[in-house]
């Protein structure tokens, strides 16, 4: 295929073979089971720079990440009562 640039021919070559480590890192943790919940709902929540900035460094601190620390946070928090079968 050939392509005009300023009025000259230039020849593509064929396209790149994908490198599957490049496609693993693209892909993250996908493969994780345990990641993958059909039953969750996105939350989003309006928070200062500054809240936002405090959060992210606890969370790499911990070594994790601020949806997992803020899950946890919340499940504490809202815990369901043992007697409330909904």
């Amino acid at each position: 295929m050939a392509r005009a640039v300023s009025g000259k021919q230039l020849a593509l070559g064929p396209k790149p073979a994908r490198d599957p480590a490049s496609e693993l890192w693209v892909k993250g943790d996908q493969d994780k089971p345990e990641k993958i919940n059909p039953w969750t709902a996105r939350l989003t929540v309006d928070v200062t720079r500054a809240l936002r900035g405090r959060i992210k460094i606890i969370a790499f601190e911990r070594g994790t990440t601020v949806a997992e620390m803020l899950r946890e946070l919340l499940e504490r928090e809202y815990e369901k009562p043992m007697d409330d079968a909904r």
